[in-house]
């Protein structure tokens, strides 16, 4: 057996051990990431790297596993909380960080066992960023932990990447970076082509750019890009533990590629232009945005367009509500349509996402100068969903599922597009003329509605039903705030 293999298959194995202690993927992976840090960062001290020490010295790697029972679990939690205190790439890693393996005796195991044996960073990129992927789609399939939110399908990810082509001299950003899924496939796009040193530099201390509000989340897509040979240890980190929605950036970027996290209300609370707290809508208050609004995917679509340098280009994934509803949607799209070139619109199956029923598309756009006129001539839209049946079980998505898609987009001659079956254009004054100039368009005739043979899986209709619920929940939750707010005595006008 290889070497790469016998890595990958003990950490499979001491997985399955602590998982029988009740451990989740999301905890073994925080755990792993933990000590992988702490003993690369040793292994940079030695030769051939020979660099001076960025973890202090009692909280380092040769204090830790020279220790055993109880004292090294001290330690250990010791080391967490003091690494968590510091800045750049450790202190997103160790922020908040918790031991959660309470087994001195396995502690020390996968401290000896697993990680000291290897030396990890002369170990081959593909070998460590194979491994560390492959616990990530599992963890996301472990969807009593929900972290499955934070993982996009891989081959869905490649397809996007394949069509929008970052090159090795853009900045590239995901605002809603998850486990850097975007990053990295964007990272593996650029660094395709012939890079002299300098080049080579850039695109990996400074070509990309993440933000990721969840403490856990951030922590892993920073390892994760580590491994991936992007980024230094002892560099500032590449994911910022933050709200993207809070402010305006005052960065800009050549290109966006996100799927921001479902669900439709905002959790940041802000105060307004008269220094009240907005607890009741939880909006965001920006000056760089077309409407104020508590949807969250609205906010990440107007963000998203805030972010792009001019003629910078954008994939994002959107529910469906994002196409059709009223309000601060409608206002949103028509000015989107108005001031930015939205060329191209995927349709997504139902079954492909982690989090269950989600109905979703990916919006293609490129940000445009300022102008009196119209940027977007036509949009081109792909229908992948109708007569489309795929499960996390009995048919996953793979990549070649999206083959068509691709060739259908033609990347480098847009103007070549032709209308297939899936594949038809709309023009600006038909999408205007469409009531609240609504996007979510179909045209193919749904052969489930008619042979009861080709319904779904019962999951899948269940997941949809219950998506669909949960959307009209939403919905009458935001108008019975919108009455409650203006019946209240701060919003009367006595």
């Amino acid at each position: 057996m290889s070497d790469s293999a016998t890595i990958v298959r003990k950490l499979w194995n001491y997985c399955n051990v602590l998982r029988d202690d009740g451990l989740s993927y999301q905890d073994y992976i925080e755990q792993l990431t933990f000590l992988l840090f702490l003993k690369m960062a040793d292994e940079q001290t030695k030769a051939p790297f020979s660099r001076p020490p960025i973890v202090p010295s009692g909280l380092d790697w040769e204090t830790l596993h020279r220790l055993d029972g109880d004292p090294l679990e001290v330690q250990y939690r010791h080391t967490l909380e003091e690494l968590g205190k510091l800045p750049g790439t450790l202190g997103v890693i160790f922020r908040k960080a918790q031991n959660k393996i309470q087994d001195p005796a396995k502690l020390k195991r996968l401290v000896s066992d697993l990680i000291e044996n290897e030396q990890w960073m002369t170990l081959d990129v593909d070998v460590k960023g194979d491994a560390y992927e492959g616990l990530l789609a599992k963890n996301a399939e472990d969807v009593k932990s929900g972290a499955g939110q934070y993982f996009t399908p891989r081959p869905l990810i490649q397809a996007i990447v394949e069509v929008m082509r970052p090159t090795a001299d853009m900045h590239v950003a995901d605002p809603a970076a998850g486990t850097g899924g975007f990053l990295l496939a964007a990272y593996e796009q650029m660094k395709s082509s012939r890079l002299d040193p300098d080049e080579k530099k850039f695109l990996r201390d400074e070509a990309l750019r993440g933000w990721e509000i969840v403490d856990a989340t951030a922590r892993i897509c920073a390892m994760n890009l580590l491994l991936h040979g992007i980024g230094t240890p002892e560099g500032e980190s590449l994911v910022t533990v933050d709200d993207a929605l809070r402010a305006k950036s005052s960065e800009h970027f050549d290109m966006v590629l996100t799927n921001p996290p479902f669900g439709k209300k905002s959790s940041y609370k802000v105060i307004n232009a008269e220094g009240d707290a907005e607890t009741e809508s939880m909006s965001y208050l920006r000056e760089d945005f077309w409407a104020t609004t508590s949807n969250k995917q609205l906010n990440f679509l107007q963000h998203v367009r805030s972010l792009l340098e001019t003629n910078g280009r954008a994939a994002i994934v959107v529910p469906d509500n994002v196409l059709f509803e009223g309000g601060a949607g409608e206002t949103v799209r028509r000015k989107l349509l108005m001031e930015c070139d939205v060329h191209t619109l995927l349709r997504l199956p139902t079954g492909i996402f982690y989090a269950g029923g989600v109905k979703a598309n990916v919006l293609f756009f490129d940000r445009k100068p300022a102008s009196e006129k119209l940027w977007t001539k036509k949009l081109w839209i792909y229908d992948f969903r109708t007569n489309q049946s795929f499960t996390l079980k009995t048919r996953q998505l793979v990549r070649s599922d999206l083959d068509d898609f691709v060739a259908c987009y033609k990347t480098k001659h847009r103007q070549d597009r032709v209308e297939t079956e899936r594949f038809k254009s709309f023009s600006y004054d038909e999408l205007m003329a469409r009531d609240k100039a609504s996007l979510d368009i179909f045209w193919l005739r749904d052969e489930s509605l008619e042979n009861t043979d080709n319904l779904p899986a019962p999951e899948v209709i269940a997941a949809e039903i219950v998506e669909d619920l949960q959307a009209a929940l939403g919905q009458f939750s935001a108008i019975a705030e919108t009455l409650s707010i203006r019946g209240s005595p701060a919003h009367s006008k006595d």
